[in-house]
């Protein structure tokens, strides 16, 4: 069978593609817009209209919810963060554990909350596991423990090659590191359910409706312009497509590959009967997930960038890119070698400057933000949506300070990417520079990370 190629992700092939909400009628007035119909965007709804249900909440999405990175990522519902070990240096380390605490304790709030209103995201918590096959992989990965550990994460174990294969047989392993704070979803199901949940508690929810500028009490759509007092944006890889923001969060892609359902077997060949979501420690990393019809899907930055921070329409992914991926695939697992590749597709994450996620509200216009998630955004989504919810009530006297609105990432600023072809030139330079070196540490007999790839992580602000 041929490769459906977009699509806008296999996890639509499951669902479909959800019947049109109407776009906005006309001008209107809202207690709070909310630009963006993702997970931050309908989190935030979520969340202050249970807070305060007489709130009128106006979302506005310019295809329908879950058009973008909510409805095509890889499923990875886990405790990282962007930006933690730069908080820790701005902030101090304990303002860093406590950001981190959230985190991890956001893992089993979305589980909680999809549990409470009855939506079913194939949701299976087997927790995190990353994996080493390399000299220098195995010395990033434990220093990458060792930093886990010394905030707060107890419960996470470094695990040898044999260890490592007991949970999932990846050829070449020698080592890996598990925490039990992540979980395998469906994406789709996890975003149209919440999206129905807010409909349920009288959120407005308006689609086919682009944002196209925003300004204190202002969202302007070419349908009419909603007017209220807050005004949060919560779009995320799209955030470039609205007027002034060009240059704020660059939209970088990500690209995955779904395989057939795969035979007995491959599964007793590979194991990965836990079902944890996979990453590596490569410069060019991948990720995947065991889903719930035994298939694997898999992802890792095919095109990375582009010019003028362009989207995509509808997923389409390079030829190149889908033969990178499978790959990919059959080097972590060789019995994979003769399996149908069912479905490719590619989406666009936010990628801050510092590569740091942040949640904002200004008090002095009424005009809020969360996002910068650079890949981890499935979980940060909803600690960025209860932290705006809690910054609105503190604004507009409806609560206090709350431990969320202490949070280190709250009010972060950050400068912009630099201008075209700077930006172009910059991000495929350095991921041909991490490319590069991940192939040279495979061969590598030395532990040390290699030099270009230090030096990549310098100039791009990785850490």
């Amino acid at each position: 069978m041929a490769t459906v190629n977009g699509g806008i992700s296999f996890w639509y092939a499951t669902t479909g593609v959800p019947a049109p909400r109407e776009p906005l009628p006309g001008d209107t007035s809202a207690d709070v817009c909310v630009v963006g119909g993702g997970y931050t965007g309908l989190w935030t709804a979520y969340y202050l209209k249970k807070a305060v249900p007489f709130l009128r909440i106006v979302v506005l999405e310019q295809k329908f919810c879950g058009y973008g990175a909510s409805g095509r990522n890889g499923g990875w519902l886990y405790n990282g963060i962007a930006g933690r070990d730069r908080y820790a240096r701005l902030h101090g380390h304990d303002a860093a554990v406590r950001l981190q605490r959230a985190m991890n304790d956001t893992v089993d709030e979305v589980i909680r909350v999809a549990e409470e209103e009855g939506i079913d995201a194939d949701v299976h918590k087997g927790g995190v596991l990353e994996v080493a096959y390399s000299p220098a992989q195995l010395a990033r990965l434990k220093a990458f423990h060792e930093a886990e550990t010394a905030f707060g994460e107890k419960d996470r174990l470094l695990l040898g090659a044999a260890q490592t294969a007991e949970r999932i047989r990846v050829a070449g392993t020698v080592g890996g590191t598990w925490t039990p704070h992540g979980a395998r979803i469906h994406p789709v199901k996890l975003v149209q359910g919440l999206a129905a949940a807010v409909e349920a508690l009288g959120v407005v929810v308006h689609e086919s409706t682009p944002v196209t500028e925003i300004r204190p009490k202002h969202a302007v759509t070419p349908y009419g312009t909603v007017r209220a007092p807050y005004v949060l944006r919560c779009t995320e890889g799209f955030t470039a497509g609205i007027s002034g923001q060009r240059r704020a969060w660059l939209p970088m892609n990500s690209s995955m590959i779904a395989t057939e359902p795969l035979p007995r077997q491959v599964w007793d060949t590979i194991g990965w009967e836990g079902r944890e979501t996979l990453g590596d420690m490569a410069h060019a990393y991948m990720y995947a997930q065991r889903t719930a019809d035994d298939r694997i899907a898999l992802g890792g930055r095919g095109v990375p960038y582009r010019f003028g921070s362009r989207t995509d329409n509808d997923g389409r992914t390079q030829a190149s890119t889908v033969a990178a991926l499978r790959e990919i695939l059959v080097r972590f697992f060789p019995a994979t070698a003769g399996v149908a590749i069912d479905h490719a597709w590619s989406g666009v994450l936010g990628v801050p400057r510092d590569w740091c996620a942040s949640v904002e509200l200004d008090r002095a216009t009424g005009l809020g933000w969360a996002g910068g998630y650079v890949g981890s955004g499935v979980a940060t989504a909803n600690l960025a949506a209860r932290t705006l919810r809690d910054l609105v009530q503190l604004d507009s006297g409806q609560g206090g300070a709350t431990e969320l609105t202490g949070l280190p990432w709250v009010g972060h600023r950050v400068r912009r990417w630099e201008p075209e072809p700077f930006r172009w030139l910059g991000v495929h330079g350095l991921y041909a520079a991490y490319r590069a070196a991940d192939r040279r540490e495979q061969t590598a007999r030395t532990g040390r990370t290699d030099r270009v790839a230090q030096v990549a992580d310098r100039i791009s602000g990785r850490h």
